[in-house]
């Protein structure tokens, strides 16, 4: 069997700016990668490698000349070399993908109840930044769609709005019956982040994903040591690569949770290393996708479910954008289900 690798670039439009503390997202870039054998093409597998401008470790200017080498040497050898690809998550994740849809035609790439259709993913419902009133109004449409998890994003704007936001969720729902998580990307200060958590805590919140930027093991460490709020890892776990640096990392710190990102945190693999030393460690963890389409979306929800999680994920991303590429995933209520079988990408 020949294997032959296509790169189709492919510009994602948001239906509305996307903000997190970082800024706002108005398109994103991704690289679909058609896996197929030369002797049979209408034998192939499809993967998606969406790296994230200024945040994922390989955003790099020369991004498609190496995916490019990378797909030559796995055409060549038939071999994913994790080594050599553990600085390029992204790239490594639609690699996987490709080769697993490649390997599982049938479009069941896990098999589990939810590949099959019959059971859904419990998922949060994401509250993206804006002022004040549109973020209350998500917040009202994600109550109203059945949703039992939200997720806020903070930092942006005035933290006593913020603070407002959410008491006036609690004044209407207890933490019995709304799970309320929020996640800062970073925006506190070390100095401020303390005193910022205990006045999150008091509005029983779930958790907080990264209070502070990541690098500052020391401040991290201490906060995770004294929050009266859990702390759940994101970027902090960016470009920490081997296994022994991911268990250092969690010794150091010791989060109550870590959230897991195939496309930043290493691909499937990598993932699947974090969730190990995690485990060990008595630190639990969730999934979340990271802006992928709804092909990228497919393989890592399929992988999701097959780690049989119990906390609410985070993998509702996929209907952010006008011309997201058609999907078999369906959101019900508060769950992620699968409904029919993928279709065939066309160039834009």
């Amino acid at each position: 069997m020949s294997l032959k690798i296509e790169i189709i670039p492919y510009t994602l439009h948001f239906k509305k700016p996307a903000g997190t503390s970082r800024g706002a997202y108005l398109e994103r870039k991704v690289w679909y990668l058609k896996l197929s054998d030369t002797n049979n093409p209408l034998h192939f597998g499809m993967g998606e490698c969406a790296p994230l401008v200024n945040l994922s470790c390989d955003d790099i200017p020369n991004y498609a000349t190496v995916l490019s080498d990378m797909c030559n040497q796995y055409c060549q050898t038939g071999i994913l070399d994790y080594n050599s690809l553990r600085h390029y998550p992204s790239m490594l994740f639609g690699l996987e993908s490709a080769i697993r849809n490649f390997e599982h035609p049938n479009s069941i790439l896990w098999d589990t109840p939810f590949a099959h259709g019959k059971e859904g993913i419990t998922i949060n419902g994401l509250i993206w930044m804006g002022n004040k009133n549109e973020m209350l109004q998500q917040v009202e449409q994600k109550l109203s769609a059945g949703f039992k998890c939200i997720k806020l994003k903070i930092g942006a704007i005035d933290f006593e709005e913020e603070i407002n936001l959410l008491s006036h969720i609690r004044k209407h729902y207890t933490a019995k019956e709304i799970e309320l998580r929020v996640d800062a990307n970073g925006a506190f200060s070390p100095k401020e982040a303390l005193g910022k958590l205990e006045r999150l805590a008091a509005l029983d919140l779930h958790s907080i994903e990264q209070p502070i930027a990541a690098g500052q093991l020391e401040e991290m460490a201490k906060l995770c040591a004294t929050s009266p709020l859990p702390i759940a890892l994101d970027e902090e776990l960016i470009d920490i690569t081997t296994y022994v640096d991911k268990q250092t990392l969690l010794k150091t710190i010791n989060p109550q949770y870590i959230i897991l990102k195939p496309s930043l945190h290493g691909g499937i693999h990598g993932c699947t290393e974090w969730i190990d030393c995690a485990n060990q460690l008595n630190i639990d963890w969730w999934i979340t996708s990271a802006l992928e389409s709804n092909v990228g979306l497919n393989v890592i929800a399929q992988w999701c479910a097959s780690l049989q999680p119990v906390l609410p994920q985070g993998l509702g991303t996929g209907m952010l954008y006008k011309n997201n590429i058609e999907s078999s995933l369906i959101i019900n209520k508060h769950a992620l289900w699968i409904k029919q079988k993928l279709i065939l990408i066309q160039k834009n």
